[in-house]
């Protein structure tokens, strides 16, 4: 499908003109979308608007990294947006110039959506130009991103506050799976950060000066959104510390408490073994009371060792 908002030299917007409509001298500027288009539509990209050919490339096949090309007036980005699933990221290609914004990507992508009502219902926009509604694309992405990074935090508070209800394993498989959402996560911040940086100290870009501090106030979200979801890395190294910590403690307490009955049951096992031999002449094996006698022994014994440990706190 493909739409388009056009901004008339009067103030008034007109919807979805033919293409070649686009270009008459009425029309200031306009903002054609390609929403989820179908071969015949991509192939608009070359023969319609004349991109380049890697640009239309770059649309047409694997998920790229944020970037931002020029080829001659037409400056090409590559913005990423999440999906639903919070591992997954949904490319999103904007051809910018002076006259037209044009923007393409292969599925829905809903904060491209607000960003089309924002800008179709915003007043004064036909002196704004192009990149205004650039910035509106690329702002409503990056504040897509927050909801996902809260939703990892809000995970983490949640794994914290139930470390004594779970077995170690689970905890772990849960850390483990949030690490790898953050590393997905990042893989997408960090490049929109530097595409951000690219673009407000870009050169190229015409009348940027003039909104400078609107991309600069999307460069301080990435920034900000940086260092949540390195905090949050972190986070998740110290949990996983800890619960191996918690699991150590755990073991070098059963194996304490194993040592210490072994311990105990070392000289009981020893009075056994002697009196177990079976030589014919051993003292005290005719005694009426030997049996009740080392019995009493070992159980002086063993009372004793426990007492003992009692004291030195090796049952704590």
């Amino acid at each position: 499908m493909i739409r388009n908002l056009a901004f008339t030299k009067k103030g008034t917007i007109r919807r979805n003109l033919p293409l070649e409509h686009l270009e008459d001298e009425e029309i200031a500027w306009y903002w054609v979308d390609f929403h989820t288009p179908d071969e015949g539509e991509s192939s608009l990209l070359d023969s319609h608007f004349h991109f380049h050919p890697l640009a239309i490339e770059d649309c047409l096949h694997l998920l790229q990294r944020p970037k931002l090309e020029h080829y001659g007036d037409t400056h090409f980005f590559v913005v990423h947006a999440l999906t639903d699933d919070i591992d997954e990221a949904e490319e999103v290609n904007l051809f910018l110039t002076e006259r037209f914004l044009v923007t393409y990507h292969r599925a829905g992508v809903p904060e491209l959506e607000e960003a089309w009502k924002k800008v179709a219902a915003e007043q004064g926009l036909a002196e704004k130009g192009p990149l205004l509604a650039a910035y509106t694309v690329i702002d409503k992405l990056v504040d897509g991103y927050f909801p996902r990074v809260y939703e990892l935090e809000d995970r983490l508070d949640e794994m914290e506050s139930n470390v004594t209800n779970k077995t170690i394993e689970t905890l772990m498989n849960e850390v483990f799976a949030v690490r790898s959402s953050l590393l997905k996560l990042r893989r997408t911040i960090v490049p929109m950060r530097d595409l951000l940086y690219r673009i407000i100290n870009s050169q190229r870009i015409r009348s940027l000066e003039t909104h400078l501090y609107y991309f600069t106030d999307i460069y301080d979200h990435l920034l900000k959104l940086t260092e949540m979801v390195e905090s949050n890395r972190e986070m998740t190294a110290e949990l996983r510390d800890s619960y191996l910590s918690l699991n150590s403690n755990r073991m070098n307490t059963i194996m304490k408490t194993l040592t210490v009955i072994t311990t105990v049951f070392m000289p009981l096992s020893f009075l056994a073994g002697v009196y177990g031999m079976n030589f014919a002449y051993m003292p005290e094996l005719q005694w009426k009371g030997g049996y009740y006698a080392v019995l009493g022994i070992m159980a002086v014994l063993g009372g004793g060792m426990i007492i003992w440990f009692l004291r030195k706190g090796w049952f704590r």
